[in-house]
């Protein structure tokens, strides 16, 4: 069983505590996850620059940075950025998500089913050597 570290982000500790159950513990039977949160983007880079993050789901909703911009920012600021999650209260604002280059979204209130379906494909994907939306990754020698 493969495990990994996802960053939950939101100025909510509610809506973490909210992504946190949809997610569990246990997103597959083949994946363990583990969760370090932030509630602000400065966390969020402390915690990109001190730790191995697989996967970052982020609050679209949260302010002052939201979470669509904190998913552009880190395509644009980190080298080799994990992929990127974003929680979003309308299924129009995809638009919005597919434009800062997020990997995915999940529409609020969230199903358990399908949040952990979602999360599971990226945590698999990654460990399967798939570069996140955006970026270049690194080059195969």
């Amino acid at each position: 069983m493969s495990e990994y570290t996802v960053l939950l982000y939101s100025d909510d500790a509610a809506v973490r505590d909210r992504i946190r159950l949809a997610i569990g513990p246990r997103p597959a039977a083949d994946l363990k996850v583990e969760f370090a949160e932030a509630s602000t983007w400065e966390e969020c880079r402390r915690l990109l620059d001190e730790y191995e993050i697989d996967l970052m789901v982020l609050d679209g909703e949260a302010t002052p940075a939201g979470g669509i911009g904190i998913a552009r920012q880190t395509k644009d600021e980190y080298l080799n950025p994990p992929p990127t999650c974003v929680v979003i209260a309308r299924a129009a604002d995809r638009w919005l998500a597919a434009y800062a280059q997020v990997d995915a979204t999940i529409v609020a209130p969230l199903d358990p089913v399908t949040t952990g379906q979602t999360v599971a494909g990226l945590l698999r994907a990654r460990r399967d050597g798939a570069v996140p939306l955006g970026t270049l990754g690194t080059i195969p020698r």
